[in-house]
């Protein structure tokens, strides 16, 4: 579950972490704190670890707006076939959602077939797909599910 406001720009080093745990978006990111869109911000290496790319930051992170918002956003293949890839979405406040979809990503034109209703979704939307596609061409070899190393 991704920090709703984290705007992910790229891939973060592989030694972020000696072994990386499973993350919202795949892969770990470099990226932007989007809590004042007025005002670009970049969390040092240790945010982007513990709250940007791994979620849950209400009441963690100091940036993080006091608003009734959403606090996570969750992603998952649904459907992998013919160039195209099915993700679905949710938005969730406290662990319930407030908002789902689905959208469908064209794997050769490396874009959306319909742009998402914001650009901080459609990016982490991209760095998901982004992530699954990678991970599926170079799977780990005892992975059981290779998109979830």
């Amino acid at each position: 579950m991704a920090c709703p406001y984290f705007y992910p720009v790229e891939r973060f080093s592989d030694q972020a972490w000696p072994r990386a745990p499973r993350l919202p978006l795949g892969d770990p990111y470099l990226g932007l704190c989007c809590v004042d869109p007025l005002r670009e911000h970049r969390p040092d290496e240790e945010t982007l670890r513990e709250l940007c790319n791994r979620g849950y930051p209400r009441n963690r992170c100091p940036r993080f707006p006091p608003s009734d918002g959403p606090d996570m956003v969750r992603f998952a293949v649904t459907r992998d076939s013919e160039g195209l890839l099915r993700i679905s979405y949710v938005i969730e406040k406290n662990g319930s959602p407030m908002e789902h979809g689905e959208i469908e990503y064209e794997v050769a034109a490396r874009r959306f077939r319909a742009n998402l209703a914001g650009g901080m979704l459609e990016r982490q939307a991209q760095a998901y797909a982004e992530s699954y596609l990678r991970r599926k061409a170079e799977p780990q070899e005892d992975a059981r599910h290779p998109h979830r190393r």
